[in-house]
């Protein structure tokens, strides 16, 4: 629940529309419910202006369909992060009570999302560039996420610096972003190119694409924590969900 569905239900309170007693019912998981093996945190938008999100990784298929479940219930958007597919079939059929048909799968960004509730919304674009196409499940994790938090997004794939023609192509898409979030593997150069362009903030995100020497990331880590380029931070190996929510508080001021 976020501030202004909080606003909503006190407004419908003071007009007689809805009675006490059902408004508390409506608030009676603040500051979070226990489900037993997690315990949610509803009240996580109106504190921190980002909703609780789902890191489906280590968790069953029915434990992200339940956490789902409760979530959706509870009246805001819900995202679930590295999600496979047969956690999507359990979020969709797995069973009456944890049942929500309205979700997407997202299948290259290994995302599950239900946008029912408006969500704050951004100033400008956030652009998305990645290097190779093999970046592209953390770009569009990325991307996945700051359109659910309400930015238009603009996806620029496959212009890595080996042919830097491709990227000297999209300067204006570049150009006109509010927030560019950098996806890029191997040595890790694409982001410093980028801000080198640009006038605005460059969320650099390495990927743990790449042969031996790369370490699975590192060396891209390293690279772009080396950048020369001042507009440039960096988010850790392969999360393009935490760029995305740095993106989007950017995008929001």
């Amino acid at each position: 629940m976020d501030r202004a569905q909080i606003e909503a239900l006190l407004k419908e309170v003071s007009e007689g529309r809805t009675a006490v007693g059902d408004a508390l019912e409506r608030l009676r998981d603040l500051p979070f419910e226990d489900i037993g093996f997690a315990k949610l945190d509803h009240h996580r938008a109106l504190r921190t202006g980002m909703p609780e999100v789902i890191f489906s990784a280590g968790k069953t298929p029915a434990q992200v369909a339940q956490i789902f479940a409760r979530m959706a219930q509870a009246g805001g958007n819900v995202l679930a992060t590295r999600a496979s597919r047969e956690a999507y079939e359990a979020v969709r059929f797995l069973e009456p009570a944890d049942r929500e048909p309205r979700a997407e799968f997202h299948e290259t960004a290994r995302a599950i999302t239900l946008a029912q509730s408006p969500a704050v919304q951004g100033k400008g674009t956030i652009c998305v560039v990645c290097a190779g196409t093999s970046d592209l499940p953390v770009a569009e994790e990325a991307a996945v996420t700051a359109r659910l938090m309400g930015n238009t997004v603009e996806l620029i794939a496959d212009v890595g610096v080996a042919g830097i023609h491709r990227l000297l192509a999209q300067k204006a898409s570049l150009q006109a972003a509010r927030v560019l979030i950098v996806c890029a593997g191997m040595e890790g150069a694409l982001p410093t190119v980028v801000a080198g362009l640009v006038n605005a903030p460059v969320l650099a995100v390495p990927t743990s694409v790449g042969y031996g020497a790369s370490f699975g990331g590192v060396a891209a880590l390293l690279g772009m924590l080396n950048t020369c380029s001042p507009n440039v931070s960096v988010v850790n190996i392969d999360n393009g969900f935490g760029a995305a929510c740095i993106a989007s508080l950017i995008n929001r001021m």
